[in-house]
């Protein structure tokens, strides 16, 4: 699968000290077992909750496609709540 992010955002999560990684190492959640649902439907967005860096993260992307195909468009991320870590737990 193909991920594109936005630049500025993704130097956003880089600086910022409660989330530290950009988009590229975020992409790891989708190597290892996570917890899939659908986040909001207009526009159509997913929530993925799993482990990238021993760190439980929420992952929101879109499905998108263009001339080469489909890929994953990540909108944002940030430490799993306590909602979502028991999700992932049942999953």
């Amino acid at each position: 699968m193909r991920y594109r992010w936005d630049i500025a955002k993704d130097r956003k999560l880089r600086d910022d000290s409660q989330r530290g990684m950009g988009f590229e190492v975020v992409t790891q959640i989708f190597n290892r077992p996570y917890f899939l649902d659908q986040k909001n439907d207009d526009p159509e967005q997913y929530r993925a909750i799993g482990f990238v860096n021993a760190q439980l993260v929420t992952l929101i992307f879109e499905h998108r496609e263009d001339d080469k195909g489909e890929y994953y468009h990540l909108v944002t991320y940030w430490r799993s709540t306590k909602a979502e870590r028991r999700l992932y737990e049942k999953a």
